[in-house]
């Protein structure tokens, strides 16, 4: 198989994102550490895990001994931990837990109503500031929590990510994050393997000599967004960097749009998603 070169994304405050990354969400002890190892083997660079996640210690000992500035290493503070001084603090212990200097970018894992967003944006801007995070960002935002953010963040959001595959096509919110200049990140890029049995992606899948898990990955890139594919074994780290170098045709990408009927998988029940 003829590895493609991952392909990055510009942001809004003017940096580069890996298209694709590795997605760490349960993940943890040893299997964690050592897909973290083999992805960045690999050719990997984007690595993205969470306070909640518990694998800090983990993802910290699998980018250990590579070269830290070509990596691209992202986490997310809980949402109990959106006061000001909350944020900062939950920051610096995710830090000392990944064993490095800054984050590439943080994010607000979960919006919460119990603090003021100017408050807390004003606490994300404070990151970059000290240099604590290169870029900020928010998760799990829809369009009028998204809006909120960016007219009170002191500087730009780089990226919402979002539940985001074929059976969740939320246009919507991708409409509107391409207008503000904010790039969607899919998590649960392929559905928790929910789309692998499709028959219409299967259909496109043959015509492409690909998988469809890698027919859901390309067209999520092609609509512009980054994914963050979950995987510990190597075949499917492989397979998923196979997504670039090839186009799906007009027809197929609308074909697939078609697919979204609202189909969310990871509804907490304590926001409006």
């Amino acid at each position: 198989m003829i590895v493609m070169a991952i392909k990055t994304v510009k942001l809004a405050d003017g940096r580069e994102m890996p298209a694709l990354g590795l997605g760490t969400w349960q993940l943890t002890g040893r299997r964690c550490e050592e897909a973290v190892k083999k992805a960045l083997d690999m050719g990997y660079t984007h690595i993205d895990t969470a306070e909640i996640y518990g694998n800090h210690g983990e993802v910290g000992k699998g980018i250990k001994g590579f070269d830290r500035s070509k990596l691209f290493l992202v986490s997310k503070v809980w949402r109990d931990d959106l006061g000001y001084s909350s944020i900062e603090k939950a920051c610096k212990k995710a830090l000392k837990e990944l064993g490095t200097d800054y984050l590439d970018l943080y994010l607000i894992h979960w919006p919460n109503d119990k603090f003021p967003i100017d408050e807390t944006m004003k606490a994300m801007g404070r990151l970059v500031e000290d240099g604590l995070a290169r870029s900020i960002g928010i998760s799990n935002f829809n369009i009028r929590r998204t809006d909120e953010a960016a007219r009170a963040s002191p500087v730009p959001i780089a990226t919402n990510q979002v539940e985001f595959h074929p059976y969740l096509y939320q246009k919507e919110l991708l409409e509107f994050c391409r207008k503000s200049r904010i790039v969607l990140t899919a998590y649960s890029p392929v559905a928790r393997g929910g789309i692998l049995s499709d028959a219409v992606l299967n259909e496109v899948a043959g015509k492409y000599g690909k998988t469809t898990a890698q027919v859901s990955l390309r067209w999520l890139v092609q609509h512009g967004l980054v994914v963050i594919p979950k995987s510990g074994s190597d075949a499917h780290l492989r397979e998923n960097m196979d997504i670039f170098g090839w186009r799906l045709s007009p027809a197929d990408m609308k074909k697939i749009d078609s697919l979204g009927a609202g189909k969310r998988l990871i509804d907490p029940g304590f926001v409006d998603l």
